[in-house]
């Protein structure tokens, strides 16, 4: 086993075992080995974790926004000095390429860990509100103990992104990893006591399905932060408020992105391309819905299949691999019947749709996918898929691609690609998404807030935004003068 760690819960500034937990295997999707074997965490762990969080929390909470964020920004420079170490670790973890892991993943957490090091004494304040001779203020209070709940797609850039806010705003947290990726999380908690963050602050507690209501349900848990599907989402949220829980809900989609005829067109293409294929595909943002206007449909799909052709294949600790596997052996095979059903109900496969015969047998590799002629009411344009699947679909005019463009349950993101900035700016006034992009997609900094609407979510991470969902505001009404009563 390659990257066993010491044990596998972070709780109160050290490792904890408990083997009465369910075993949980962690697999190299890339040749199917096993490189670390864990235990889910028993309600002991559970408990012993947020007992944690709740002793550290309220002396953490007392100092200043300042000394907090100088912690997290030197765990910034530590992953940075560390990148290579921690994008390999995460690439066993999640299969992904290392040209990828090296440029996107811990880089992207020691991002929000600087960037909310660095806004928190500003980002903090509250306000003065002048009432004659009386005045009010107001101040963002932290939470107190946070659970975050991680995906297997960018499993330390979410466990940063969730833990930064959280913390600087001075709160505890108690971190669950997806059962698929359960080690970098460790690594991040570590980090964090190294940087000087005090014990008890950051823990990480493993995982599966019956995890998660233990912590979600605890009395002692203040805010559920949540990454995963919607049907997740539903749960984790009926049982936060049951106990009248803040929330933060980034769940999935079915993007638009729509191709007008005017766009420049190696971008256009390049950007469908980021938006379906990049992480194998498993990215709760990408653009998987790609409307092009009928006048180009011809020329962007020769053109994209030669593009996608061309893509290399292969192991990802190469770093000339631009795809590594999907995640894992369900994950594919789920993929699979998806491209089953596009098959089935009609869309034309323009290329892709089986197996690389250059890779492990054992690997969970799958070739990236493109339908062509795929309408509105097809199961692979309706259904997150969740893999390197793009379905096409063209459209005549603004009018008609928006509509069509609304008609999902989804609305986490979206883009336009047009030379049109007059047509672009419209119409994603109208699109119906929490994160858009123009001429681009998937652009993520820590600097702009990220998330959905509709059904893929609601609360925002990354920005001063994110801050606003790791605290409540506190008014203190002063009165300055004698209290006058009627009787």
């Amino acid at each position: 086993m390659r990257a066993q760690p010491k044990a596998s819960h972070f709780i109160d500034g050290e490792y904890v075992e408990d083997a009465a937990g369910t075993v949980i295997e962690s697999i190299y999707p890339a040749t199917g080995e096993v490189i670390a074997r864990l235990y889910a965490a028993t309600p002991a762990i559970v408990e012993k974790a947020i007992a944690a969080a709740k002793r550290a929390q309220p002396e953490w909470a007392a100092m200043s926004p300042t000394a907090r964020g100088r912690i997290l920004k030197r765990a910034a420079e530590i992953m940075r000095e560390r990148n290579r170490e921690l994008s390999e670790l995460e690439t066993l973890d999640t299969g992904k390429p290392i040209q990828e892991t090296i440029v996107a993943d811990p880089t992207s957490g020691a991002d929000s860990f600087e960037f909310f090091g660095g806004i928190a004494p500003a980002a903090l304040n509250g306000d003065y509100i002048p009432l004659g001779g009386d005045f009010a203020y107001t101040k963002r209070v932290p939470l107190g103990v946070c659970v975050g709940i991680g995906a297997w797609n960018y499993p330390q850039q979410i466990a940063c992104w969730k833990g930064a806010p959280a913390l600087v705003a001075g709160n505890s947290m108690v971190f669950k990893p997806s059962e698929n990726t359960p080690l970098g999380a460790l690594k991040i908690a570590e980090i964090l006591i190294e940087a000087g963050l005090p014990k008890g602050l950051y823990n990480v507690v493993q995982g599966d399905r019956s995890t998660g209501p233990l912590l979600v349900n605890h009395p002692d848990v203040a805010k559920v932060s949540l990454t995963g599907s919607v049907p997740t989402g539903r749960k984790v949220y009926e049982a936060a408020a049951a106990g009248l829980r803040h929330v933060t809900m980034e769940l999935g989609g079915k993007s638009p992105l729509i191709v007008f005829d005017d766009a420049e067109l190696e971008s256009a293409i390049g950007g469908a391309m980021l938006g379906n294929f990049y992480s194998t595909g498993q990215v709760c943002s990408n653009g998987t819905r790609v409307f092009v206007q009928k006048k180009i449909k011809q020329s962007f799909l020769a053109r994209l299949k030669e593009r996608t052709d061309a893509i290399v294949i292969g192991d990802p600790m190469d770093e000339a691999t631009q795809l590594g596997p999907m995640v894992s052996t369900a994950q594919r095979d789920k993929v699979f019947s998806y491209i089953e059903k596009g098959k089935s109900e009609g869309a034309r496969l323009v290329t892709g749709g089986g197996i690389p015969n250059n890779v492990s047998a054992e690997g969970t590799y799958i070739q990236p996918t493109v339908f062509a002629d795929v309408t509105d009411e097809m199961t692979i344009a309706r259904e997150e898929i969740f893999g390197p699947v793009m379905c096409v679909l063209d459209f005549d005019d603004e009018a008609e691609v928006v509509a069509r463009a609304n008609a999902t349950e989804f609305g986490l993101s979206a883009g336009v690609f047009t030379a049109d900035l007059t047509r672009a700016h419209r119409v994603v006034d109208r699109l119906e998404a929490g994160t858009l992009w123009i001429n681009t997609y998937n652009l993520c900094p820590v600097e702009i807030p990220f998330g959905g609407s509709k059904q893929s979510g609601f609360g925002r991470e990354n920005s001063a935004e994110a801050l606003k969902h790791y605290t409540e505001l506190k008014t203190v009404y002063v009165g300055m003068g004698p209290v006058e009563a009627p009787y």
